[in-house]
């Protein structure tokens, strides 16, 4: 039998491939679809645009605004002018450069600031402006704490609060010429103060006993005004904030230092700027309570009225002037000392700032999954 032919032959065999090992080698060469395209950006409004708009906003806004402009120009920019012209100019009898007598207004320059500094007038301005100082740091200051504590008082819920409002309003819807007048009644010789006291003190002659009471006539009308500021910035407190300082332990000295004072802060600086700015420009009060010409509550406002009486306009003048220096450098180290701006958030929308908000991309936001 043939070798060959006894050999049985099998078929031919293919050898098995995986289809994972298939997908895996053609796996490079086979093609993805294609990512899922992102979805359009908002494209921003043209700088042009706007800049129009921004640029109508602020048309609108002077349009607005130039009535009162108009008002506050009439009222305050010309006595201002007028008062800073006449402090320059002193009026009388003088001598012109050829040495003739002349009479009427003449131009002496700023002489009438150095004779309120230094000459016979210095001692005068600068007791009037250690009185004004005086009337300012101790007014304001009790009548910070008093209207803090009233407010805090009217704040919880008491019987008659709606009452005690109401009455606390009564001092200062009082005008204060008639208030100088009580008060003078108050510390007369044979008044109630003196009978309270069981002494014979002589409250409106010249000293330390007139400072006191116009100090303390001045405290009585103005406090309310603080205390119903700061109450108003309470009410917006949440009592949710209490609740929740109580729960965790805190006693009212900690609420009060971490939650409240912080909360009304804005509303109790701007009560304080408004008395700052008040009391700096005191007259009435000292001139009816404890009257005219006394050397000790001799105010900045009250030594330029006498002067402008003896008809010394210029020096009147200088005087006033100065008083409007100083009421303006309180008023800005107050701003940016205590952060009373009350203009800071108008400052910081200004349209340069708002176009580049508008403008600048949102940036550190993901996008949305």
């Amino acid at each position: 039998m043939n070798g060959r032919a006894g050999r049985v032959s099998s078929p031919r065999v293919r050898p098995v491939v995986s289809s994972r090992l298939i997908a895996r080698k053609t796996e490079p060469f086979m093609t993805t679809s294609a990512p899922a395209a992102a979805p359009p950006r908002a494209k921003p409004a043209p700088k042009n645009r706007i800049r129009r708009a921004h640029r109508g906003e602020g048309r609108l806004a002077a349009l607005l605004l130039s009535p009162t402009l108009l008002v506050l120009a009439l009222v305050i920019g010309y006595p201002l002018v007028s008062a800073l012209r006449g402090s320059l100019y002193q009026r009388g009898e003088g001598l012109d450069a050829n040495g003739f007598v002349i009479s009427g207004e003449h131009f002496v320059g700023l002489r009438n600031y150095t004779d309120a500094f230094t000459g016979a007038n210095g001692s005068r301005f600068w007791n009037a402006f250690g009185n004004t100082t005086f009337f300012t740091v101790t007014s304001v200051v009790l009548e910070t704490v008093i209207g803090l504590a009233m407010a805090l008082i009217m704040h919880h819920a008491l019987r008659g609060r709606a009452l005690l409002r109401a009455s606390i309003l009564v001092p200062w819807a009082v005008p204060t010429a008639v208030s100088g007048l009580l008060w003078r009644w108050v510390f007369d010789a044979n008044g109630i103060a003196n009978n309270l006291l069981g002494q014979q003190i002589l409250w409106s002659a010249d000293g330390w006993p007139a400072k006191c009471a116009v100090v303390i006539a001045d405290t009585w009308k103005t406090a309310p005004f603080i205390g119903l500021l700061t109450l108003a910035g309470l009410q917006l407190i949440p009592a949710e904030l209490h609740e929740a300082a109580r729960v965790d332990g805190a006693n009212a000295w900690i609420r009060f230092r971490k939650i409240t004072l912080p909360l009304i802060k804005p509303a109790l600086l701007v009560a304080v700027l408004f008395r700052l700015l008040d009391v700096l420009r005191m007259f009435d009060l000292p001139y009816l309570l404890v009257g005219n010409q006394k050397y000790s509550v001799q105010t900045l406002s009250v030594l330029a009225f006498n002067e402008a009486n003896n008809l010394h306009y210029g020096p009147a003048a200088a005087y006033a002037t100065l008083l409007f220096v100083y009421v303006v450098i309180v008023a800005y180290a107050f701003v940016k000392i205590l952060g009373a701006d009350l203009l800071a958030g108008a400052r910081t929308r200004t349209p340069a700032r708002r176009r580049r908000s508008a403008t600048r991309p949102l940036a550190g936001r993901g996008t949305p999954a």
